[in-house]
């Protein structure tokens, strides 16, 4: 008698592999329309285990956004360097989030600045606190050296920033998101200068 079911024990569930998993699906769909039957499918576990593993869905976006925030983020402390002029700098970090934005387009933009926009209040503000810390980095980095223009220019790479995310969402590759960071770039040169 033979069984279609595989001998020996089941595969072993690795949580951090599953927060790979999630990412994807989180990035791809977005926060709201991932569902945790859609998790636990892509995943090939039943929901107990999800449960036990995470708590919920909510616990499993944190997790999945400190992932994110630590491999797969613009990485600003290597982008806003002390040797160079600070509106370089900040072109730099425009630049690369255009990059990385349009980088897999079945997950365009940034899985942080569109979940700030999610419906679910929990994981909005889980991606605002990433968010907001970001926004410090850049903020103190350009208080150190310009600090008139720190709240200003902070604000204007902020905006930027999520306008290529939105744009990334709807579309737009990379050629068009460094067009409008180029851009960018001008008015930041400029400011710099005032």
């Amino acid at each position: 008698m033979t069984t279609d079911k595989p001998r020996g024990r089941p595969r072993r569930f690795d949580p951090e592999e599953a927060i790979g998993v999630a990412q994807q699906l989180f990035h791809a769909r977005g926060y709201d329309a991932v569902t945790v039957a859609d998790v636990t499918a892509a995943l090939g576990i039943n929901p107990p285990s999800f449960y036990a593993a995470f708590g919920s869905k909510a616990g499993l976006y944190a997790r999945v956004l400190e992932r994110y925030n630590g491999a797969n983020a613009v990485p600003l402390a290597t982008l806003l360097r002390d040797d160079r002029p600070v509106a370089e700098c900040l072109a730099a970090v425009l630049e690369e989030a255009a990059r990385y934005y349009a980088a897999n387009p079945e997950a365009a933009g940034c899985l942080v600045l569109e979940g700030v926009r999610c419906e679910d209040q929990g994981a909005r503000h889980a991606a605002l606190a990433y968010n907001l810390a970001a926004e410090d980095v850049i903020r103190g980095y350009v208080a150190a050296r310009c600090p008139k223009q720190a709240e200003q220019l902070t604000d204007f790479v902020s905006t930027t920033m999520s306008g290529l995310s939105a744009k990334a969402r709807t579309g737009h590759g990379v050629d068009q998101l460094l067009a409008t960071a180029r851009l960018a770039a001008l008015a930041l040169a400029r400011a710099a200068e005032a």
